[in-house]
């Protein structure tokens, strides 16, 4: 044990030492929270940051990892005042009934925005955030990326969802990823074992993160060709960080470009978005992490939603296929038949009002969200440093985001 300690500090130290090197702002960005502390990543999992370190961790993830600039407009898409304001928030659970600040609190919310018709009808922070502040997308970094298999798919990098991840990503030839498709993949569905469970050290989410610690070129890879399988390719549905970073493999592989310069390219310049993101690595100039480690503001998370919601088009020229933002929300069927309650890497509606809207959302661990609402034409945003990274929600988030929705006047 104490070799095993002292590899895992020697580790650490030349990652944050590359770190330091890499994570220069570019010109333009100054970081408003560059002071703060921030904590160790592995806390960030375990659910072992206090409060304020958790807040000032999340809005420096970028000092954590190196990362690769996501590369803004120069021209920002506007998001003008809404005519509309936000009235008397009342969100029933059981037996209480909560208010927007109740919510703000007990939620732990550190920003939260709602457009209307792509104007804001609201927009806050907490904890010392402001617009310019950059938060830790979590999860919401695969709803993301599966958007970019999207993008690839429409301009012919990627054949289509029936194409074989192994084309794409020779690392994984000879694995339980043969026979494994696209498609498999975006539904999270290889077949291929896994295990998520956050607080777990022991789980394979945590050996992830552990090759990304690590930094070794290459090493998230090989962490997933020696998985073994679990169930026919197609015929299980199973969460899993590991498959969103093979698809991010597919997207890199088929494009040829990073894929920070691919989002640049595709959305966040022409979308024009306020300001440059960052996104985690593996290593040093290596793969961008694809489940997690994407850190903007939350403007611009409020942006992306409405691009998804606007279905992919920007200034009239369709970025993604047709259909696709509305299949991407939506349960999925394995090739089984059976369905899922689970989309493109997005979570459908999971309450009645929501799923009659045909509702779905981005979210990630600690309160992170990004929820589309189609039939309403709302897009809400939402930060937070939630204490542990599941099930501390006093205030239930989609029944929050639906009493806006009421709310609006």
């Amino acid at each position: 044990m104490p070799h095993r300690t002292m590899a895992a500090g020697a580790a650490l130290a030349l990652l944050a030492a590359a770190t330091a090197l890499l994570a220069q702002e570019r010109p333009g960005y100054v970081n408003p929270h560059a002071a703060e502390p921030v904590g160790e990543v592995e806390a960030i999992y375990g659910g072992d940051l206090e409060p304020d370190l958790a807040v000032s961790t999340f809005r420096n993830a970028h000092r954590l990892f190196p990362t690769r600039t996501i590369a803004a407009a120069g021209t920002p898409r506007p998001l003008p005042a809404s005519d509309r304001r936000l009235g008397p928030v009342a969100v029933e659970i059981g037996r209480e009934t909560y208010d927007l600040d109740d919510a703000l609190a007990l939620d732990s919310v550190t920003g939260l925005i709602v457009l209307k018709d792509g104007a804001v009808v609201h927009e806050t922070y907490q904890r010392g955030n402001r617009p310019d502040t950059r938060w830790l997308s979590m999860s919401i970094a695969k709803s993301i990326t599966s958007t970019l298999l999207g993008a690839a798919i429409a301009e012919g990098h990627v054949g289509g969802l029936d194409d074989m991840v192994t084309d794409h990503v020779p690392a994984l030839a000879g694995s339980a990823y043969d026979g494994v498709t696209v498609g498999d993949v975006l539904r999270m569905a290889s077949g291929v074992a896994w295990d998520e469970t956050y607080g777990d050290p022991a789980s394979d989410r945590r050996a992830l993160l552990r090759a990304q610690i690590a930094q070794e070129p290459g090493g998230l890879m090989a962490l997933m060709a020696a998985r073994p399988r679990a169930g026919a390719p197609g015929t299980r549905h199973a969460y899993s960080t590991g498959e969103t970073q093979v698809l991010a493999e597919v997207v890199r592989g088929a494009t040829g470009l990073p894929l920070a310069e691919y989002l640049s390219q595709v959305i966040w310049t022409p979308y024009g978005m306020e300001t440059d993101a960052e996104w985690w690595l593996e290593a040093p100039g290596g793969a961008e992490i694809g489940g997690s480690g994407l850190s903007a503001t939350l403007r611009d998370y409020a942006r992306f939603g409405q691009f998804i919601l606007e279905g992919g088009v920007i200034d009239g020229e369709p970025v993604l296929p047709e259909g696709w933002t509305e299949a991407a929300g939506q349960p999925q069927t394995l090739r089984t038949g059976a369905e899922i309650d689970y989309g493109y890497m997005w979570w459908p509606a999971w309450t009645e009002a929501s799923i009659e809207d045909g509702a779905f959302a981005a979210v990630g661990i600690h309160g992170q969200y990004v929820y589309v609402n189609p039939r309403q034409r709302v897009v809400i945003a939402m930060t937070a440093a939630q204490p542990e990274p599941l099930n501390r929600e006093p205030v239930e988030a989609m029944a929050f985001f639906e009493a806006l929705i009421d709310a609006i006047e």
